[in-house]
């Protein structure tokens, strides 16, 4: 073989190591940006379940709000009624005894409508999400202390 044939193989050689070197470190990189790819892809999907959970705990507060306006609306509704009725019984009270001596059977029948039209009392819904919140695991004993509070 002739000199220049060797130089031109050693050339070649050479230039298909070269190009055998970038194409390991194109693969390299290739593979790094298909796994950050797969791993935006990942967050991408935890991101939408995260933005469904939200959603529906806003729809359930929502629900919540508006049961809670109702109930409390309708609680303000038997509060003033029984205002009415209290101060009927205050002013019926403050009459002379002869006149009410006339009509006892009337003042027993209105008191007896006040103590029944208490409003009773409705259990409270509450979302799943709240049982974290409103429910500690420990030192449920201070809640008893507190009246009305859950057992």
């Amino acid at each position: 073989m002739s000199a220049v044939a060797l130089i031109m193989n050693l050339f070649l050689s050479t230039l298909l190591l070269a190009a055998l070197a970038f194409g390991w470190r194109l693969e390299r990189r290739l593979k790094t940006l298909k796994d950050s790819h797969d791993s935006f892809a990942r967050a991408v999907a935890d991101l939408d379940t995260a933005a469904a959970r939200a959603e529906q705990g806003l729809a359930d507060l929502r629900a919540a709000t508006d049961e809670a306006a109702e109930t409390l609306s309708d609680r303000i509704e038997t509060a003033r009624a029984l205002s009415v009725r209290l101060e009927r019984g205050v002013s019926a009270s403050s009459t002379p005894m002869a006149q009410t001596d006339a009509r006892p059977n009337e003042i027993v029948r209105e008191r007896a409508e006040f103590v029944r039209a208490e409003p009773a009392v409705t259990p409270r819904s509450r979302a799943r999400v709240d049982d974290d919140l409103f429910e500690p695991a420990t030192d449920a004993g201070r809640l008893r202390a507190i009246s009305g509070g859950r057992r």
